[in-house]
């Protein structure tokens, strides 16, 4: 089982100097991948944009995204990231999210939450075949477009995609559709148990997904949760602050805990900005570089 740890930037790198100095900290002290979350209505760099500028930064350097669907035009997302892991050379992963459900980001995306697992179930195959180079004729709530062939296609092939979430409807979808899972904010025990109904959900559909593709994003805190801090993070997500390892051995010992249940890919984010990214990836490759094999 390969072990591989990248670092989300979250919402604390939104200059050229911070995401220079997070880009050369992750390659020089050998980190997996580099991660930038889509939030509309948060002060994070677009992720397309953003990965571009640091696949030219980077030749090693993997380039991560949890990425909005619900709300797009599927053929102008599948040019984007194909291009995308054109010029990076085939380094580009892809998680694809419904989006959160809390205002003002929960109407920015303009699916109502209810609707994004459809939205999800039309897109994805959609995709696939696009990047696959077939010729699509589609109209729908993802788009409307005529004997279309996407070029260029992606270095990968196939570009894998990997899904989130922990609800049932989510597990079941990532059983049917996805390359890989990538939740938040659970237990290593409730991870196992949604990896089994993912597994029994492929298992159905006629198709499997590799063991390697199993992984958590696990937001950490260097110091204390302050109580204004811990007061916004349960009020956008419930749990939040009880599932946030405090201190760097609470990580690694949670990062274990994973392991043992199977899980071996992770993307770990600060939730507060650090005051230097070198520091804190010196810092994290002490605590945990030491697990990737």
């Amino acid at each position: 089982m390969k072990i591989r740890i990248g670092v989300g930037a979250g919402a604390t790198t939104s200059t050229p100097d911070t995401l220079a100095e997070l880009v050369a900290g992750l390659d020089q002290l050998n980190f997996d991948s580099l991660w930038v979350s889509e939030v509309l209505t948060g002060p994070v760099l677009d992720p397309v944009v953003s990965l571009a500028w640091a696949a030219a930064r980077s030749p090693r350097l993997k380039l991560g995204t949890t990425m909005l669907l619900p709300g797009r035009h599927v053929l102008r997302l599948a040019k984007q990231l194909a291009s995308l892991d054109v010029l990076c050379q085939g380094r580009l992963l892809v998680t694809l999210v419904p989006g959160l459900t809390y205002a003002p980001e929960r109407d920015a995306i303009g699916v109502e939450p209810k609707q994004r697992g459809a939205f999800i179930d039309e897109a994805l195959p959609l995709l696939r075949r696009l990047w696959a180079g077939e010729t699509v004729t589609h109209e729908g709530a993802t788009g409307r477009f005529r004997d279309v062939k996407l070029s260029p296609r992606p270095i990968q092939q196939p570009l894998e995609v990997w899904l989130g979430g922990m609800v049932p409807a989510a597990l079941e979808r990532c059983g049917r559709l996805s390359d890989g899972w990538l939740p938040s904010l659970c237990t290593p025990e409730e991870a196992a148990a949604g990896r089994a109904v993912i597994e029994d959900a492929a298992t159905r559909a006629g198709r499997s997904i590799s063991t390697e593709h199993f992984g958590v994003s696990i937001g950490y805190a260097t110091a204390p949760i302050d109580p204004a801090t811990a007061r916004v993070m349960a009020a956008r997500r419930p749990r939040s602050v009880e599932l946030t390892p405090v201190g760097l051995p609470a990580l690694r010992k949670l990062i274990e805990s994973y392991l043992a249940v199977g899980f071996s890919k992770f993307v770990v984010r600060p939730i507060v900005a650090p005051a230097s990214w070198r520091a804190e990836l010196e810092a994290l490759s002490g605590a945990v570089g030491d697990l990737q094999t």
